[in-house]
Order: C-alpha cells, then sequence, then structure tokens
C-alpha cells in the first residue's frame, strides 16, 4: 500500500513538472475528461546520459524499489541511444521508458561538454526525491547548445532541460470513445494540435501490436548563462496496445515507431 502512494505521489509531481513544459499536455488532457473520458497514462518516458552517475539503472533505482521490474530491453543505433522499459503488476500505473545517450560514441566536442556538465552533478544530487524532475543541475551555454543539437538533438535536449519527463502518454485501450489512433488523430487535428508527421502521424499498427502516434514538443524559452533560446521541450503521446497470440496486450515497445517518437522534441525547420 505504502509503495503505491510512494509511485503515485512520485508520478504526480513528475506530471506536474511536465506540465510546466508542457500546459498544452493539460489541454488535452481536459478535452478528452470533457468528452467523459477517464485519461490513464500507457507509460512515461526520461531521458538520460550513459555514465555511472547518470545511467538508466540510475533512473531506474525508485521504480524499481517501489514495485516495478525490468521489460525489455531497445538499440537505435542511428541515435546512439540504448534502452529499457519497466512495468508494474498493478495494471493503472504507467510503465517506464528510460532511455539512455551512448556518450562513447559521440564526437571529442560532445562528449566533453557532456562530460563537463556530468561533473557539475553535486553529491548526493541523484538519490533525492525530486531527482526525476529535478532539471538542469549544471550551467549551460546556448552556444553549447546550438553546437551539441546539430550532432544530437537528444544531447542537445538532455543538456538543455536536465533530469525531468520527456513525455507522458495516453493509453487508448482505456479510452470510451475514442477506440483508435486514427479517432484520437482525428480529434486533435479537429482541435488545430499539430502531430509528428515523422515516419507518418501513426507509428506501428497491430502487426507490430503497438500504434503511437504524438504531438510535437511544446517550444518554451530556456535560459542559458549566455543567452536565452526557444526551444522544444516536451510532447504528449497516444498509444494504442494490441493483444498477443496469448490473448494479452502487448506490453513492450517497438523501437523503429520509437525511433521516429524521439523526433517530437527535433527542432522543425
Amino acid at each position: 500500500m505504502n509503495t503505491q502512494l510512494n509511485t503515485q505521489t512520485l508520478l504526480k509531481k513528475m506530471w506536474q513538472d511536465y506540465l510546466n513544459l508542457n500546459p498544452l499536455a493539460k489541454t488535452i488532457h481536459d478535452l478528452f475528461e470533457s468528452k467523459g473520458e477517464v485519461v490513464l497514462n500507457d507509460h512515461i518516458a526520461l531521458r538520460t546520459f550513459r555514465g555511472p552517475e547518470t545511467g538508466l539503472e540510475v533512473l531506474a533505482k525508485p521504480f524499481l524499489n517501489d514495485g516495478y521490474s525490468e521489460g525489455d530491453e531497445y538499440h537505435f543505433e542511428g541515435k546512439k541511444l540504448y534502452a529499457k522499459h519497466y512495468q508494474h503488476k498493478n495494471p493503472d500505473l504507467p510503465k517506464i521508458f528510460i532511455s539512455e545517450l551512448k556518450i562513447e560514441e559521440l564526437s571529442d566536442f560532445a562528449r566533453e561538454t557532456i562530460l563537463d556538465a556530468v561533473s557539475q552533478i553535486p553529491e548526493g544530487y541523484t538519490s533525492q526525491d525530486n531527482f526525476l524532475y529535478s532539471g538542469r543541475p549544471w550551467e549551460a551555454t546556448a552556444e553549447k547548445y546550438e553546437k551539441l543539437v546539430q550532432e544530437s538533438e537528444y544531447a542537445g535536449w538532455m543538456y538543455a532541460f536536465g533530469f525531468r519527463p520527456n513525455h507522458f502518454t495516453v493509453s487508448i485501450n482505456r479510452l470510451k470513445n475514442y477506440k483508435s489512433v486514427e479517432a484520437v488523430n482525428s480529434f486533435l487535428k479537429s482541435q488545430n494540435i499539430p502531430l509528428n508527421t515523422s515516419g507518418g502521424e501513426i507509428k506501428g499498427g497491430p502487426e507490430e501490436l503497438l500504434a503511437q502516434s504524438s504531438t510535437l514538443a511544446n517550444k518554451i524559452e530556456v535560459h542559458f548563462s549566455d543567452k536565452s533560446l526557444t526551444i522544444p521541450s516536451c510532447y504528449y503521446e497516444f498509444a494504442l496496445r494490441y493483444p498477443t497470440e496469448a490473448g494479452d496486450l502487448y506490453q513492450g515497445f517497438v523501437a523503429k515507431s520509437a525511433d521516429k517518437i524521439f523526433e517530437s522534441t527535433d527542432r522543425q525547420s
């Protein structure tokens, strides 16, 4: 009982931090509720840098301590990412998808910039209760961000925003009146909400056992030590899971689809 309470409290605080960066998610959430829907999260995504102080295992600790277990692992060779998902036996608790950037595969500039940022993390910081919604614990410059993001949009996002949810995800399976990704997308577009079209509006489908779509990331002003920039922050995702041959809903993720979902935070030309 106490375990679930701790998890729910953490998720609630992460949700509030996320809404500060992406108020459009609250608008969408409220739109669904105004239609009589109960909105439950399919999964939450977190990003990080690979390393002993910041690797995905560090971010997973509070969830593993609160009854979550490891799911599958995923590889994104082009984006130099490795990921795992974690799930809870309580179906009302969202899965946690954590990815890490393989900094050893980056350029000297990117690797040195990231290692310098990580070196500024105070001792004991990753053990604090607010770690997963604490933001950026290092000094960052717009000059380095703009150079870093040219090599890796993911690296630039992490450098600018630090430790916080990258996105939350509406479970379409739990909706009563919108039973497909197409129906959800049509509703969102009727409200003039822009969607991520990289790889098509809908990523995946019945064959992959998972279909997904997402908004484009909300743009906000971020203050760096040299100047401020308006850059993409967080987005809202929508997921529909299909039953496996055993009859249970598929609980994993599809790397090919997730690869395109990651691009929701890319700067749009």
